[in-house]
């Protein structure tokens, strides 16, 4: 094995190695006047050409929360986490070799860097919060985040909770007018805990009282343990160890234990725990000018241990409960609790002697319950939940979840430590904004912040494309009830199409409790003081991706109930929608569609145009001849006959609609140039281009193209420019021959190599302001044969939200559709394995450093198991199944493991 050692001084970094079997040593002298990240890259440039397999730290300082902590220009890092993050290696300390041996160290420190997410010291504003979102827990009905449990809301910490659902309408008056906003609610806080000595002012998370701070996401179990050396002003020094977890058996709980010791003290010591009622939705700066004041309390009461705070929302209605219990097993609570209440907030006291360096425990255990998802006294509920919890059986059930969930769910990857690690982030965040467990339970869908945060309102978007189909493909049945939230509002979608003059059903953009859109028509300019208007609801494509999540579930589970009792009603309510949308042109002899917006949400209109919206969308329009031709697909071929007279008699779908149906989807316009580029819209070719060079000269990050050239006095409706992937989007949906067929099936005929063309063309016009658009063009590098360019881009996604690269918006919550995108591309694309057809097929583009990659699936009853490396597909089965690799049939028997070698295919696009 090879290593790289390495002693840390105050002022400078002694880097030992070896080259060319001789031992060498560089000094790297610490700058002061550079960040901490900048001084380590010198580090990677020292070790150019020169391969390792670890670092150990000769020596580091004794904490026991890790080994590679250091002191370096008079503060302390853990260099371990920096080096593996910059190098990709473990990193061990000197002590722990001499220990266990260096291959049992490393291999150790392997295995746990690849199931934690670790954050050390203490830190501020919107990085802290971005560090809660990644620290969140939950199980699909609550995602509880990551903030510690001594904090209240400022402008360092955030302590959110959000149930699934859960929203409310409220009304803000701004310059005369009435602005009504729907938000996911930030229910009542009642993970705060916190203590104070002698009867002193409580502690609060200050950096004058804070030595050090350690907080461990262990993905293994759903843990989030936080260890905090505190040092008082007083000359009280304690440690305080807190676990949380969320019950993933009993959903409607979770456990905190709360570890207290003295460390050079004795005396009295108070605890104290707090349902905090006074909290309102302020984890986004730009909504705090709104009424964010979303709840009521109505009733609070204690029994005991037990503490209950009741109320309701101030519009839906919505009655809720948070209840706790509020144990030790270090003292009788009966005799040393004490209880002080104030008009919306419940705190309850233990008071007790403590002695030096002994260890004092304490338990709260949280039950939630709102209307919306339980029937008769919610009170009544509490209580019973409460009355056998425990922080020992919800750590019990979320340590079995999590077991079950990683041998179902788990994408294993060797040879690429950070990979393996933020994978199984992603994957973990996944389930924690939906589950087996609740989500059945509940009328709800997965926001694009998941349960973490509250940006976007909490709203569900086109994001549930990104995510359901993984859903799907390990827990099929929780794909489905997501679904039915979109079922469950199909009467809201054909309500809103009529209003705006169309038939069938229009799902909204931006949609919550109800189903109706919560896109605003207006803005207010903050500049100018008046109100412009928001076209962003005209991305009518969310109907489309609400078609595209019933298909992919339909086909990959064969759930014939499910198609017949809900799912084609909705396709053809919204096949309806389109051709009610389609306007037949006499001179061009095509089916137009106008007033929509693409993926693209710098272009909501035309430069110096009246009419709101654009004028055929190439993804909008490809996206709904597919959708027609799928029906026409389904009509003919897989759906009983009986069950589809039933179907299109109960919604009225007669020969005549499937008539200009079928003419509508070969007859659709595009924009198509000379050189074979598909335009984003009519129109775009007459659009200028922008020079990208000068404007990141001038201000760096553009990825908010729209926002600098609003700055500038000019309007991004006039550019090609572009946020995100748009025109190509179809290509990420389904393989490159099945779009090619629709786009000839519309009567086009494209020149060779011209996904090629159009791939450089908009990459070139394209800023990435959302992180899906990475993960779209890797899948489309990928699929052009460009490897380098779809690394590079897939890595920059799969680190996004742990580097929080768009700049703070993960302190607002995570971004679920990227999250799941990431591992829908490292399966379907990097691995190969295509599940768009009828049979399997494999056909493998392992990253170069990735040695394997292991995961299961299922597709249409059948679970596999695949272990891929770069020449080998090893694959076995729950049932008789085949499997196609190269075009060639492989039969793969029950139970048995069946290897096949393959050869890198050669792209022929």
């Amino acid at each position: 094995m090879k290593v790289i050692s390495l002693r840390i001084t105050d002022d400078a970094i002694i880097l030992t190695y070896t080259r060319n079997n001789q031992s060498l040593q560089a000094i790297i002298t610490y700058d002061p006047k550079q960040a901490i990240g900048e001084n380590l890259e010198k580090i990677r440039e020292r070790l150019v050409g020169i391969s390792f397999d670890a670092a150990v730290i000769e020596n580091p300082l004794e904490y026991e929360f890790s080994d590679t902590i250091v002191g370096i220009n008079h503060q302390r890092i853990d260099i371990g986490l920096a080096l593996t993050n910059m190098l990709n290696i473990p990193v061990v300390s000197q002590q722990t070799v001499k220990s266990v041996g260096l291959e049992k160290a490393v291999a150790r420190k392997q295995d746990y860097n690849q199931w934690h997410l670790d954050y050390y010291g203490q830190y501020t504003s919107k990085r802290n919060y971005g560090q809660e979102s990644m620290l969140t827990i939950g199980n699909g009905f609550f995602g509880l985040r990551g903030s510690y449990v001594e904090a209240t809301a400022d402008q360092d910490n955030y302590p959110g909770t959000y149930i699934a659902g859960f929203y409310n309408q409220n009304t803000t008056k701004i310059n005369d007018r009435d602005v009504v906003n729907e938000d996911l609610v930030n229910l009542p806080n009642a993970q705060f805990l916190t203590f104070g000595v002698d009867q002193q002012r409580p502690f609060t998370v200050t950096k004058e009282n804070v030595q050090d701070i350690y907080r461990s996401l262990d993905l293994h179990t759903g843990e989030l343990r936080t260890t905090m050396l505190i040092q008082l002003a007083t000359g009280h020094v304690l440690r305080i160890v807190t676990t949380k977890v969320a019950d993933m058996k009993n959903w409607h709980q979770y456990a905190i234990r709360y570890q207290l010791t003295p460390i050079n003290f004795s005396g009295s010591l108070q605890v104290y725990s707090k349902i905090d009622g006074s909290v309102t939705n302020d984890n986004v700066e730009r909504y705090q000018n709104f009424d964010q004041h979303h709840i009521d309390i109505s009733e609070m009461s204690t029994a005991g241990a037990e503490a209950y705070l009741a109320g309701h929302t101030k519009t839906s209605n919505i009655d809720f409960i948070v209840g706790t219990k509020f144990t030790s097993s270090s003292v009788d609570t009966n005799r040393h609790l004490a209880v002080t209440n104030t008009d919306d907030a419940i705190t309850q006291t233990i008071t007790l002697d403590v002695e030096q360096n002994k260890t004092y425990t304490f338990e709260k255990n949280v039950a939630m319950f709102t209307s919306q998802e339980t029937q008769g006294s919610l009170m009544d509920h509490a209580t019973k939940e409460l009355q056998n919890a425990g922080f020992d059986s919800s750590e019990q059930n979320s340590n079995q979840f999590w077991q079950g969930l990683w041998s179902n769910a788990d994408i294993q990857i060797e040879g690429d430590l950070t990979s393996q690690k933020l994978t199984r982030v992603n994957t973990f965040h996944m389930f924690v904004s939906a589950s087996s467990t609740a989500n059945p339970n509940l009328d709800a869908s997965v926001g694009a912040r998941g349960l973490h945060g509250e940006a976007y309102r909490g709203h569900v978007f086109w994001d549930e494309m990104f995510v359901i189909p993984y859903y799907t493909q390990h827990y099929p049945k929780l794909a489905r009830q997501l679904l039915m939230y979109r079922y469950n509002r199909l009467g809201a979608a054909k309500k809103y199409a009529a209003s705006e003059g169309y038939k069938g059903a229009m799902y909204p953009w931006q949609s919550g409790m109800y189903g109706d859109e919560q896109s605003q028509f207006v803005h207010l300019n903050p500049i100018t003081k008046s109100w412009d208007p928001d076209n962003s609801r005209l991305q009518r494509h969310v109907s489309l991706s609400v078609a595209y999540n019933i298909w992919t579930y339909y086909h990959m589970t064969n759930d014939v109930d499910f198609m017949n009792q809900y799912g084609l009603e909705m396709l053809l309510e919204i096949s309806r929608f389109w051709i009610s949308k389609a306007i037949y042109n006499e001179k061009t002899k095509r089916y137009t569609i106008k007033k929509v917006m693409g993926p693209d949400e710098f272009h909501e209109g035309y430069p110096n145009s009246d009419e709101e919206g654009l004028t055929n969308n190439a993804y909008t329009n490809i996206m709904v001849a597919w959708l027609f031709k799928t029906v026409e697909e389904l009509r003919k071929d897989t759906i009983s006959a009986a069950t589809f007279k039933e179907v299109t008699t109960k919604v009225g779908f007669d020969e005549k609609l499937f008539a200009k149906m079928d003419k509508i989807s070969h007859h659709l316009k595009l924009d198509i140039n000379e050189d074979g580029i598909i335009g984003q819209f009519e129109g775009y070719f007459k659009l200028p281009t922008l020079n990208f060079e000068n404007y990141r000269k001038k201000y760096g990050d553009i990825s908010r193209m729209d926002r600098i050239l609003k700055a500038e006095g000019r309007n991004p409706d006039a550019y090609q420019v572009a946020k995100q992937a748009d025109t190509l989007m179809a290509f990420y949906n389904f393989d490159f021959n099945s779009v090619n067929e629709l786009i000839k099936g519309l009567g086009y005929k494209l020149p060779k190599e011209y996904l090629t063309k159009n791939i450089e063309y908009y990459l070139d016009r394209t800023t990435h302001g959302s992180t899906l658009s990475r993960i779209v063009y890797a899948v489309l590098s990928l699929v052009d044969g460009n490897m380098d360019q779809s690394w590079k881009l897939f890595s920059q996604a799969l680190l996004s939200d742990y580097y929080d690269i768009q700049g703070g918006t993960t302190a607002e919550g995570i971004h679920l559709g990227v999250m799941g995108a990431t591992l829908l591309l490292e399966t379907r694309n990097y691995a190969g394995v295509d599940q768009l057809t009828d049979q399997v097929k494999v056909n493998p583009h392992l990253p170069s450093h990735w040695q394997s990659i292991a995961f299961k699936q299922f597709f249409r009853g059948t679970q596999y198991s695949f272990k891929i490396t770069h020449d080998l597909i090893n694959v076995t089965a729950d049932h008789d199944t085949k499997i196609y690799v190269a075009g060639k049939e492989i039969a793969v028997p029950a139970g048995k493991a069946t290897t096949v070698t393959y050869q890198k295919p050669v792209n022929d696009n």
